[in-house]
């Protein structure tokens, strides 16, 4: 096995173990006898996740050679690509209009075209609008209203929707979302400063960009992006949007993305984190979707983005907090939320201004998030009906259905009451090997020619599998 490596920390020494590889074989009626998994001790520092480069000397006899990273790296250099194409300056623009508005509270005006919430829902409105107009009929925009009464006042609130349609059926839908509302330190002040730069500027202008991004071309799954109101209030627009747009329109929703408060990189002590993003859902951690989501999104970061690290937080929101991730996790659904790891309390309400965004900081956790989302995407589904199969003798077989198209497939292993996968593998067929009953669970993705992988499986228990399988 291929141990994982921790970014920007050194590299984990461990013993592993290596899968040999043959023909792409994955189904559960395979007739050949799969390849043995062969171990391996070795002082040389470990290879890459997606692809081993070990010294000859290392290789155990009855192994077969590892094949060249060229498929892994095609993957790296196209995501790397799309990275490139998230702009700082556009980032920043959008959280100073957002700013300029003055307060974003619910119960601001909305006739205004300079402040308040009503310019605000214009502005996000028109940059969509702007973006599927170059989309060559990609995207498609449209607002959802919503009653809402606060501090004794009754408006009209509205989510924007952006929508890019996915090529390939039965491949689900994404959702990444941000609020635009705004509240100072008095929740019911409606007319006090509360310029809401980077709580949540920076999430809006982050889901306008990424939009922006991804309408370029056509991808396997349909693309919903989100801007909520009244998430200040209540998350009162994420509730409607769950009850009277995916659960009334019956959607596929695999996944939800909430993107809320992205910007900052300084502590209020003045440290520094500027290579960290966490990650927030639902537990338990050995059961739940939304925390098997946060599994995923950390192994795509590991993968394919050097420059920051995911940090898989065992909580739904820090204490006493809330998300509009919130709503789609009461209604079943996989749910997550992307947050800055050093948060600063300083920039709550009214103090929290452009002044507290750092451009680069920012600009990499825009990229990271686009990056989890387009593995989402465009990756192939993934295997079906992942198992061990006990051989009686100490070994167990890992087998699933093959993906149509798949060149390879990355196994991903976690031990016991860990938060992230310790250990993957980059195979072609089923696996045997007598090391699968040290592990809690397992997933497995396919990749595609690029080496671009898909969503992981959901994840299998060995020892409930191993029992079953008996």
């Amino acid at each position: 096995m291929e141990p994982r490596t921790r970014k920007p920390l050194p590299w984990y020494v461990i013993v592993v173990g290596l899968f040999a590889f043959s023909t792409l074989a994955c189904t559960l009626a395979a007739d050949s006898a799969p390849p043995t998994l062969a171990p391996r001790v070795s002082a040389t520092p470990p290879p890459t996740i997606g692809y081993a480069t070990i010294a000859p000397n290392d290789v155990p006899a009855n192994t077969t050679a590892v094949p060249s990273p060229q498929p892994q790296a095609a993957a790296v250099s196209s995501l790397n690509t799309l990275m490139g194409q998230v702009q700082s300056d556009r980032l920043m623009a959008h959280v100073r209009t957002l700013q300029g508005f003055y307060t974003r509270h619910v119960n601001s005006p909305q006739d205004r075209q300079d402040r308040g919430i009503g310019a605000a829902e214009r502005y996000i409105d028109q940059q969509f609008r702007e973006i599927a107009a170059g989309s060559q009929g990609r995207m498609s925009v449209f607002g959802q209203d919503f009653a809402l009464e606060w501090a004794g006042v009754r408006t009209t609130q509205t989510n924007v929707i952006a929508v890019i349609r996915g090529e390939e059926p039965g491949a689900g839908t994404i959702v990444i979302g941000a609020h635009y509302d705004s509240r100072g330190n008095d929740d019911t002040d409606a007319v006090g400063y509360a310029p809401g730069a980077n709580d949540n500027g920076t999430g809006v202008a982050a889901l306008i960009e990424m939009a922006r991004v991804l309408s370029q071309r056509q991808h396997r799954a349909t693309i919903v992006f989100v801007a909520f109101s009244a998430e200040e209030v209540g998350r009162q627009g994420s509730i409607a949007f769950v009850n009277n747009y995916i659960r009334a329109n019956n959607v596929d929703l695999t996944a939800y993305i909430n993107v809320d408060a992205i910007g900052s990189q300084r502590y209020a002590d003045g440290r520094v984190n500027d290579r960290q993003i966490r990650v927030f859902s639902q537990g338990p951690n050995d059961s739940s979707p939304s925390r098997q989501l946060a599994r995923f999104t950390e192994t795509v970061v590991l993968n394919y983005v050097p420059q920051m690290e995911i940090v898989v937080q065992d909580a739904l929101d820090r204490r006493g907090r809330y998300g509009d991730h919130f709503s789609f996790t009461e209604a079943g659904y996989p749910a997550v939320r992307f947050i800055e790891m050093a948060e600063n309390t300083s920039y709550l309400d009214t103090t929290d201004t452009i002044d507290g965004v750092s451009p680069g900081y920012f600009q990499r956790a825009t990229q990271t998030i686009l990056t989890v989302i387009t593995v989402m995407a465009d990756g192939l589904q993934p295997p079906t009906n992942v198992t061990l199969r006990d051989n009686g003798n100490g070994t167990q077989t890992l087998v699933w259905n093959g993906v149509p198209g798949a060149s390879g497939y990355l196994v991903a292993l976690r031990t016991p009451d860990s938060m992230i996968f310790q250990q993957f593998e980059t195979t072609q067929n089923s696996v045997t090997w007598d090391g699968f009953v040290s592990y809690e669970s397992i997933a497995v993705a396919a990749k595609d020619s690029e080496g671009l992988m898909g969503p992981l499986s959901p994840e299998i228990y060995v020892s409930q599998t191993i029992r079953i399988s008996r």
